[in-house]
């Protein structure tokens, strides 16, 4: 949800106070160096408080209540569930909870210190605490509650009471997988039962034992395959798999060194000046770069922690490691080598170490040792090269409804690549998709920003900009300036027929930016949640490393700040209030508490002078699409089971005390999926709508089966969406009214005057 500008000459004042906070820190910087050693942690704090001084919108101030939400937020977010530290801990760590705003100007890390230490500590107890919780069967005859609202549980008085969190915790973790594996065996029974006889009525029960020769006639009946298990063999199974989910967690933990859980101490700072402003460690500084441009330089292929190896979990179409066909998804890397140079064994190394090992720039070798499936070793040679992730970009698709041709545009995010104005973004990839759409003789467009968090705000006008002729886009206004108003400035219009917007309550930032001013103008009807995110905030990015001469502490990463707020052209804030659809259709999660309003610390809403623009006047049937829509979604069963799915699901939000007893548990839980089937029609919904890709993508599927697969994938999903389906129909009652007289054939018109 980050919209970044990158506009240099219209921020010339923001940056030139940058500039000015870049002298001041070469002065810091060439100062501390005459110190003994301030280290990167003091170094960090100090770039951060001067940076936000300086930069910031609205700059929070540092006092004491600044201090209890950074105490508040930081221990929260070291122990969410409260299963590490004790209440002794808290005692000790709440001396320090109106210190903070002191701590951070004197750059003291006393605070820091105490709890990374003895988070450390805990975390270590807390392995042989599940280790020895996990190595005994439960007792889930026993009747016992557990509560999983974290945020009002009390912290645990001593070492007894957290061990009995965590059996609780896992208990119940164990009890729900165990209850699944049950009902399957049960429902597999029945099915071998209805093949038998009629008068056998075991079932796995709860504690239930079933007879071995029950067991062996049952497995001769459904084959091995389908070995009936007894109830301790499945229980034994839950608990061994929770060990291993533990092992990994705790193996990912491990993986976590002292600079990362400082960064969620900089964050926890951070945070406090709104929910934007967030510090970036170096590696998070890259992957947000490779998120905004959808592109990296490497060898094409995710990566995932399994034990102490590093596997290959997916090839990204298209990449290089995609086209050299030897690496395969389900390879362990053991080594890695550049170029010539000696391998290094990266058995049991961190794998953001790992990641910074096999990713390197264009044109550059790299050489993988991975142990295949089979188990036998291979050495694996890639010659980096640019990879482009397929998921971030913009896909259409074509659709015939009712003898009309309609484009579905699907836009992810609003990508753009800061480093490269010549790669690829987000406005010249709508604009081409729109082109395309345009040779299969289309009659509207349907642009799908649902979930779209956002990104460059330039693609923004661009976008916006191929819908109507000229005219503002986008007001923006920085603290203590006038406000900027952004233009299209082309008079081109690429697309000027009916155009209907997608969004729901994720769609945030640019989407909305876009949404609102496609509706400001009346050029397009936008539909879905009653209304948007509500992040109406513009960040940019400052890289600290800009600020330090002969640094000798490494890469100090960078922060993402709030610099400017930016207005709707009729003047309002998007901010808190996001974008009111003009349908709104019922949604599953509307009741939820999850928009910008229920974000703490949020920026708050407010409206300046509307920009001078002129509202499109040829959608003809505008208000009667919006009519026509609002009835059939009244009526529609689907919608309405969707809207009486989102009450129900408001109405459990609190239920988050769960039985420990096996029975009282499965009777619970049976009650909730005898509810739930009520709403299982909305998954298996078919809008018998067939999609399908353009020609230029059907073309390259022959050389790209992944790619094939997953427009396949996107179909199958869009030919089971009433939304998209509402949609539609929207696009056909925005069709311009055709001249009744100019639609009758020359020769019908003289034999209808003849008779007359």
């Amino acid at each position: 949800m980050n919209t970044i500008i990158n506009f240099m000459k219209r921020n010339y004042k923001i940056l030139l106070a940058i500039v000015v906070v870049s002298v001041t820190l070469f002065a810091f910087e060439i100062k501390s160096g005459t110190e003994a050693d301030p280290g990167k942690d003091k170094l960090l704090l100090e770039l951060l408080t001067f940076v936000i001084e300086k930069g910031h919108y609205s700059p929070a101030a540092i006092d004491d209540n600044f201090s209890k939400g950074v105490y508040k937020d930081y221990i929260q977010a070291l122990d969410p569930s409260k299963r590490f530290f004790l209440q002794s801990d808290i005692d000790e760590f709440s001396k320090f909870e109106t210190e903070l705003d002191d701590a951070l100007i004197n750059k003291d890390l006393t605070f820091f210190s105490l709890t990374y230490d003895r988070l450390m500590k805990r975390m270590d107890e807390s392995k042989k605490i599940y280790k020895e919780v996990l190595n005994v069967p439960f007792n889930y005859s026993i009747d016992e509650s557990f509560n999983t609202d974290y945020d009002k549980a009390p912290y645990a008085k001593n070492e007894k009471e957290l061990k009995d969190r965590w059996r609780k915790q896992i208990k119940l973790s164990t009890l729900s997988s165990l209850t699944d594996r049950l009902k399957m065996q049960e429902d597999r029974l029945k099915g071998v039962e209805s093949k038998s006889t009629d008068d056998d009525e075991a079932l796995v029960k709860s504690g239930d034992k079933i007879e071995n020769d029950l067991i062996k006639t049952k497995n001769k009946v459904s084959g091995d395959t389908d070995k009936i298990k007894t109830f301790a063999e499945l229980e034994k199974e839950t608990r061994d798999n929770a060990l291993k989910a533990l092992d990994e967690y705790f193996g990912f933990m491990k993986d976590l060194d002292r600079d990362d859980w400082f960064s969620v101490y900089i964050n926890s700072i951070t945070a406090r000046f709104d929910p934007h402003t967030n510090y970036f460690a170096a590696e998070e500084k890259e992957r947000f770069d490779v998120d905004i441009s959808g592109k990296l330089e490497g060898i094409g292929a995710r990566l995932q922690k399994k034990n102490d190896y590093t596997e290959i979990s997916e090839l990204i179409s298209g990449g290089p490691a995609w086209r050299g066909k030897e690496l395969e998804a389900g390879d362990l890397v053991t080594k890695v080598a550049q170029g010539n140079a000696d391998p290094v064994d990266v058995v049991g190394m961190r794998l953001e170490d790992v990641v910074k090992k096999i990713k390197g720039p264009k044109g550059s070798e790299v050489r993988l040792t991975v142990k295949k499936v089979d188990g036998t070793i291979k050495v694996i040679s890639i010659i980096r090269d640019i990879v482009e992730i397929e998921e971030t970009y913009v896909k259409s698709s074509v659709v015939v409804k009712d003898g009309l041709k309609y484009g579905v545009i699907y836009l992810p995010k609003f990508y753009i690549d800061f480093a490269d104005r010549g790669g690829r973004d987000a406005g010249k990839d709508i604009a081409l998709e729109v082109e395309r759409l345009k040779k299969e003789k289309i009659s509207g467009i349907v642009l799908d920003v649902r979930d779209d968090g956002g990104g460059s705000l330039s693609t923004v006008v661009d976008i916006a900009g191929l819908f109507i002729e000229q005219g503002p886009i986008v007001q923006i206004k920085s603290a203590g300036l006038k406000k900027e108003v952004l233009y299209d400035r082309d008079k081109k219009i690429e697309w000027d027929g009916p155009l209907v917007i997608m969004v729901n309550s994720f769609s945030a930032s640019a989407s909305e930016i876009l949404a609102a001013a496609i509706q400001d103008y009346k050029r397009g009807i936008i539909v879905g949640s009653k209304q948007t995110y509500g992040k109406g905030t513009v960040q940019n990015v400052i890289d600290f490393n800009q600020f330090v001469r002969n640094s000798s502490v490494g890469d100090l990463g960078a922060l993402k700040t709030t610099t400017q707020k930016f207005y709707r052209i009729n003047g309002g804030s998007t901010q808190l209030e996001g974008v009111s659809s003009d349908i709104v259709m019922p949604d599953r999660f509307a009741y939820l508490k999850m928009g910008e309003r229920d974000v703490e610390n949020a920026m708050p809403w407010d409206k300046i002078d509307a920009a001078d623009y002129t509202v499109w006047n040829k959608n003809e049937n505008f208000n009667k699409a919006i009519l026509n829509s609002k009835n059939r979604i009244a009526s529609n069963p689907q919608f309405q089971l969707i809207e009486d799915n989102a009450k129900w699901i408001d109405s459990r939000k609190d239920d988050n005390t769960y039985s420990l007893n096996i029975d009282k548990f499965r009777m619970a839980q049976n009650e909730i999926e005898q509810k739930a089937k009520k709403y299982k029609p909305i998954s298996q919904y078919k809008n018998n709508l067939k999609f399908n890709s353009l020609p230029y993508e059907i073309e390259e599927f022959a050389k790209d089966s992944v790619l094939k697969e997953k427009r396949e994938r996107w179909h199958q999903g869009l030919s089971k969406d009433v939304y998209i389906e509402e949609a539609l129909n929207v696009l056909d009652d925005l069709q311009p009214k055709t001249d009744l007289k100019k639609s009758i054939p020359s020769k019908l018109k003289k034999e209808k005057l003849v008779k007359s």
